[in-house]
């Protein structure tokens, strides 16, 4: 039987956009980019597609109160994610590859931050994403996640506003700043429990992102376990690690912008995700700090 086909995924936008001097700083994080050069924007998607990325993520994963604000989101927050959507999407066009669109749901209310979901305000926020985006994309990642309970509202959004039904792929961010007993979201709910509601609810894949790599691969072995034992051989499991080092629960993930580790070369991040393709992931890229060298050597090898 032939091992399953290995998707490559894109790298960090933030940091990339921050490395090559576009407009950047905190709270905007990578909005400010979509604000004033989304140009720079295109010519990260761009670099990423042409290092061997066939899955791009549009940046929208600042488009939330959170980093722009309130009011700059009720005013501006529809039409620059769908300026997102539009960029990323002329980027796949203008490729020679066959370039898949995935339209980035983040955490709604500050990434790691379990502590501040709102319940009565995810309708507010998410549907003017992912009605900007719903034209754009072919598939929706809500990544960054780690609370059951908004994953489940945000996907019955995307059901409730997008006629198509493209696949809704989940990505979970793991406790990596103390040692658990075994795999948690961070907000302490346990991976396998996760991993049972995402089939409740019919994802067609759940992945890992913004979290360090030695965490992730135990994740990755207990949803493969699960799934199987649950019959479920339709859903497709994923990565995607950052390369800073962990970073405490009350952190907003954009904390320690400098702080990347020095043990995460091309090479060794690549050492990483081979041994989440041999334990069953089949689709695999990078999160903050990895960049289009990494998704080069990961194509070279695995694509």
């Amino acid at each position: 039987m032939n091992a399953p086909s290995v998707t490559i995924l894109d790298g960090g936008m933030g940091r990339e956009l921050n490395r090559r001097n576009a407009p950047f700083q905190q709270p905007e994080w990578s909005a400010l980019a979509m604000m004033q050069a989304p140009e720079i924007v295109k010519e990260v998607h761009h670099d990423f597609i042409e290092s061997g990325a066939r899955v791009i993520a549009t940046n929208s994963y600042s488009l939330v109160p959170f980093h722009i604000g309130e009011e700059v989101f009720a005013e501006q927050g529809y039409s620059l994610a769908e300026l997102s959507g539009e960029v990323a999407r002329q980027a796949a066009a203008e490729s020679k590859h066959n370039v898949l669109v995935a339209g980035s749901l983040p955490p709604l209310f500050g990434s790691y931050r379990a502590d501040l979901f709102r319940a009565d305000r995810v309708e507010e926020v998410a549907t003017p994403l992912i009605q900007a985006l719903n034209n754009n994309v072919d598939v929706w990642l809500n990544e960054t996640q780690c609370l059951v309970e908004e994953v489940k509202a945000v996907k019955s959004l995307v059901d409730k506003h997008d006629s198509e039904s493209k696949p809704f792929w989940v990505s979970f961010t793991l406790e990596d700043s103390e040692p658990t007993i075994e795999p948690q979201l961070r907000s302490g709910e346990l991976v396998r429990e996760a991993i049972k509601a995402m089939v409740d609810i019919k994802v067609a894949a759940i992945l890992f992102n913004c979290s360090q790599p030695e965490i992730i691969g135990e994740a990755i072995k207990i949803t493969r376990d699960i799934l199987a034992e649950l019959g479920c051989d339709t859903i497709e499991i994923g990565a995607y690690a950052n390369a800073f080092p962990p970073q405490p629960k009350e952190a907003t993930a954009n904390d320690g912008l400098d702080e990347l580790r020095e043990d995460l070369s091309p090479p060794a991040y690549l050492d990483w995700v081979k041994h989440w393709v041999a334990d069953g992931a089949t689709l695999v890229g990078g999160c903050c700090g990895i960049g289009p060298e990494h998704i080069e050597a990961m194509s070279n090898e695995l694509a």
